[in-house]
C-alpha cells in the first residue's frame, strides 16, 4: 500500500506536484519569473502555470499540477515510478479546489490543468479526478477552463463524467508503437490507451449531433481515410464502430462533452523510433480520433536503465521543434507524412525546416510563378504560410503582384524567393540547384536552431520562490 505524507503543507505539496507536472507538455509553460516592482502592475510566474490558448486566440493562464505523484507503475521512463526514491505528495479533491479558485481569485490563472499518477489503481485515481472537477463545476460554480488527463483502464463512467465536466480530455499515448511500450511501460498496453480514446471521439461526434450540430470532420478524414479504420486494422482493434461512452440521466446535456476535444503526447528519443515512423504514428491518430493535438516531448534522461538512453544524452529538443513544424504542415498544409519523409529517408535535416526539407527534394516543382500557381502547391513555398497564400489569391485577381507585394502580404522572402517568380522573373539571378539553395536555408536557420537548443530551460521554478521553500 501507497504510504501518503501527512505532515506536508499546502505550499509542500505544491512545490512537489507542481514541478512532477512539467514533463506533461500537452500545454505551453510560460517559462517566465519575472518578480512585481513599484509603480508597475502585476508580475509573471513560471511554476505550475502553464498556456493554452482559445478558439478565438486568446492566450489562458492554467494551474498545471498533479494530482498525486505516487504511482503504482513502474514505467522505466518517468520520475515519478514507484521505484524511484522521490518525495511524495497526494492533494485531496478539496485542496485542489481551494488552490485553482484562491489562484483565479488572485488573477493568476483562468482554469486548471489536471494530471495524475496512478495511486491504488485507475479507477480510484479516476475517481478522485472527477470528485475535484464536480466540486469546482457544481459547488464552487467555476466555469474557467479545465483540461483533465484521463487514466488509462478507468472505468467508462468515470471517462464520461470527465468528459461532461472538463473542457479537454486526453490521454497520454507516450509511445508510438507497441514494441517500445512493452519494453519501457509493460503495464500499459495500446488496448487501454486506445480503446478510451474511441470512446471518448465516439462520444463527442454523438453529443454534437444531439445538440443539433453539424459534425466537424475535417482533422478525421485526412488523406481521405474514415475515422478508426487504421488503428483497428493496424493495431488490433477491429469489429465495429466503437459505441459512444453511457452518459448519465442527471447529466446536463445542454453542455457539449469535452467541447475542447482530446489530445495525446508522444515522448521523443526514449525509444528507437525515427521522425517517419513518429510522423506515421501521428496522422494516423488525426485520421483515427479527431484529435485536436497530437503532442511531442524531447525526453529528458532522468532514470538510469539500460532499457534508455545514457544520463548524458543530450535533450532532443531540435528534433522535437522539428516534428511539431512537422505536425503543422499535417494539419494546415495538406502534406501527407509520407512526402515528408519514407522509410529510405526516416529522419528530417535538423539543420532545415520540413518545409524547406521538402522543397530543396522536389526542386522539379518549381519556381512557381505566384500569378498562376494553384492554393494547393502555393502553401508548399517555403515562407508562404495559409494567411499569405490567401492574401496572394485575392490579390492576384485584381492586380499583378510584385516581389514588394508579396512582402506586404506577409510572405518570408528570404526563404521564399529560392522557389517563386513574380512575372516571370525570380528576384535574384541564382541556381535552382539542391546543394546550393540548402546552404542557403541552413545558414539561414542558424539563429532558430541556436535558440531552441542553447535557451530552453528544463527547470520550473516554483511559485512559493519568494517565501523560500525548497
Amino acid at each position: 500500500m501507497l504510504k501518503v505524507e501527512r505532515d506536508q503543507s499546502i505550499q509542500d505539496k505544491l512545490y512537489i506536484l507542481a514541478d512532477a507536472a512539467k514533463y506533461d507538455v500537452s500545454c505551453t509553460s510560460s517559462g517566465v519569473e519575472r518578480r512585481g516592482a513599484k509603480g508597475a502592475l502585476g508580475n509573471s510566474r513560471a511554476c505550475g502555470i502553464c498556456h493554452s490558448f482559445a478558439a478565438d486566440g486568446r492566450c489562458i493562464s492554467l494551474l498545471k499540477i498533479l494530482m498525486t505523484n505516487h504511482c503504482v507503475f513502474d514505467c522505466k521512463y518517468c520520475m515519478n515510478r514507484k521505484s524511484n526514491d522521490i518525495p511524495r505528495a497526494t492533494f485531496s479533491p478539496q485542496e485542489i479546489c481551494d488552490l485553482t479558485v484562491e489562484f483565479y481569485k488572485r488573477n493568476y490563472i483562468e482554469g486548471l490543468f489536471l494530471s495524475s499518477g496512478v495511486l491504488g489503481s485507475p479507477a480510484t485515481t479516476m475517481e478522485r479526478m472527477c470528485e475535484t472537477l464536480y466540486l469546482l463545476r457544481h459547488t464552487y460554480h467555476f466555469r474557467g477552463y479545465i483540461h483533465v488527463k484521463a487514466i488509462p483502464g478507468a472505468p467508462d463512467d468515470l471517462l464520461a463524467m470527465a468528459g461532461l465536466l472538463a473542457d479537454r480530455i486526453s490521454i497520454n499515448m507516450e509511445l508510438p508503437t507497441e514494441e517500445s511500450l512493452r519494453s519501457l511501460a509493460p503495464h500499459k498496453s495500446f488496448t487501454t490507451i486506445l480503446s478510451p480514446m474511441h470512446k471518448i471521439q465516439s462520444t463527442i461526434a454523438a453529443h454534437r449531433v444531439a445538440l443539433g450540430k453539424q459534425a466537424q470532420m475535417e482533422r478525421s478524414t485526412i488523406n481521405g481515410y474514415l475515422p478508426g479504420s487504421i488503428f483497428r486494422v493496424e493495431r488490433g482493434i477491429e469489429g465495429e464502430e466503437t459505441a459512444p461512452l453511457a452518459l448519465p440521466q442527471s447529466a446536463d446535456l445542454t453542455r457539449p462533452f469535452a467541447p475542447a476535444g482530446q489530445s495525446t503526447q508522444m515522448m521523443i528519443g526514449a525509444s528507437g523510433e525515427s521522425d517517419f515512423q513518429l510522423l506515421m504514428t501521428s496522422q494516423r491518430l488525426y485520421q483515427s480520433f479527431d484529435l485536436k493535438r497530437v503532442f511531442y516531448s524531447a525526453y529528458i534522461p532522468l532514470n538510469e536503465d539500460r532499457a534508455l538512453p545514457d544520463l548524458d544524452t543530450p535533450v532532443p529538443l531540435l528534433r522535437e521543434h522539428r516534428l511539431y513544424q512537422a505536425d503543422w504542415l499535417l494539419r494546415f498544409y495538406g502534406f501527407h507524412a509520407e512526402e515528408l519523409l519514407s522509410a529510405q529517408d526516416p529522419f528530417f535535416n535538423p539543420q532545415m525546416d520540413p518545409k524547406c526539407h521538402w522543397a530543396v527534394h522536389h526542386l522539379e516543382q518549381f519556381p512557381v510563378e505566384v500569378s498562376r500557381v494553384s492554393m494547393e502547391l502555393l502553401l508548399r513555398v517555403p515562407g508562404i504560410g495559409p494567411k499569405s497564400a490567401k492574401r496572394i489569391v485575392q490579390a492576384r485577381r485584381y492586380a499583378t503582384l510584385s516581389f514588394d507585394d508579396l512582402k506586404k502580404m506577409g510572405v518570408v522572402l528570404k526563404r521564399a524567393h529560392y522557389f517563386i517568380t513574380c512575372n516571370g522573373k525570380m528576384l535574384y539571378h541564382i541556381p535552382i540547384e539542391q546543394s546550393f539553395i540548402t546552404r542557403q536555408l541552413v545558414d539561414l536557420q542558424r539563429k532558430e536552431q541556436w535558440q531552441v537548443v542553447e535557451t530552453s530551460n528544463h527547470r520550473q521554478m516554483s511559485l512559493f520562490d519568494d517565501f523560500g521553500v525548497h
